[in-house]
């Protein structure tokens, strides 16, 4: 990995203590494996010898994710890997690796960029258009119970105001959980999405 402006150098002392050159303190694993997902490109150098160790260190981020259960490399892949060190394929693996990585970068882009493009995607879901009516009437709802204060009237007509404002509450509270079953429906439908 060649060390460029942007490059984030870390050092490794001879007490394996990470040294952030950027910010002037140690650093951790979970803290590198945080620069590489803010997008940094990362340098590993033994402060003694001037060994680059990135490899080593990024080799052994992906271990400890894995074998916390976030599983990214399925066995199938991780086998093939393995067997991709004693063949003649390990000349074509890094290269085959190198560019399907690319493609998906540019694939994630290019979804980003259509979803930006598009006129509201939650339109084209299907119920969309149900929940949008029923929050219109919870809000015709919640705002008709303000105005009943002023209109309540006096002497016994106050008296039926107050219970037909329990109705009204009950009803209520039976739309509000309505409409929370219907929007935990649809969460759960997008995150299926």
């Amino acid at each position: 990995m060649a060390k460029d402006s942007d490059t984030l150098l870390i050092k490794r002392y001879a007490s394996r203590r990470l040294y952030n050159t950027e910010t002037s303190d140690y650093v951790t694993l979970d803290d590198i494996a945080g620069f590489i997902r803010d997008g940094r490109e990362v340098q590993i150098i033994d402060l003694k010898s001037g060994d680059d160790l990135t490899r080593q260190y990024l080799l052994q981020i992906i271990a400890e994710h894995e074998s916390r259960g976030e599983s990214v490399l399925p066995v199938d892949v991780l086998n093939d890997l393995v067997r991709s060190y004693t063949t003649q394929a390990q000349s074509v693996v890094p290269q085959f690796l190198a560019a399907s990585f690319e493609m998906l970068r540019e694939g994630q882009s290019k979804v980003l960029e259509n979803f930006g493009q598009m006129p509201n995607p939650m339109a084209t879901m299907p119920g969309f258009e149900a929940m949008q009516a029923q929050q219109q009437a919870f809000l015709k709802a919640m705002m008709k119970g303000w105005g009943t204060a002023d209109d309540a009237g006096e002497g016994n007509a106050n008296e039926s105001a107050k219970s037909s404002a329990k109705d009204e509450k009950s009803d209520k509270d039976a739309e509000i959980d309505a409409i929370k079953k219907q929007l935990a429906e649809l969460q759960s439908k997008l995150s299926g999405l």
